[in-house]
């Protein structure tokens, strides 16, 4: 098994009043510094088997047509986090779920 992430974001020329309000409520939180919030969609897809270019392509197809809106997002990556799993780096022991951060950026959770 292999998880496949896929991230959706609105298109640039789209609004996102959910972005803008997440952007509006930081600087009232304290949380100066951020000049502009645009909230996407994350999906995990664990697949079945190895991920072949077969696989990937079905993938991508579910992404533009199901997982996404074409007319107001885009897909903006698809790809493989790890084989034989999520690449959370943990041991099923409940610490929660989510990937290890990659290119030497700071998990900022934990």
């Amino acid at each position: 098994m292999a998880t496949i992430l896929v991230h959706v974001m609105p298109k640039p020329e789209i609004l996102d009043p959910q972005g803008k309000a997440v952007g509006a409520a930081l600087p009232r939180l304290g949380f100066d510094g951020i000049a502009q919030v645009r909230q996407g969609k994350r999906f995990e897809l664990t697949v079945d088997g190895e991920v072949t270019d077969e696989v990937l392509a079905n993938v991508r197809k579910a992404a533009e047509t199901l997982l996404s809106n074409p007319v107001i997002e885009d897909v903006v990556q698809v790809k493989v986090v790890r084989e034989g799993g999520c690449g959370c780096g943990g041991n099923g022991g409940g610490k929660g779920h989510r990937p290890a951060p990659e290119n030497g950026a700071k998990d900022l959770l934990g």
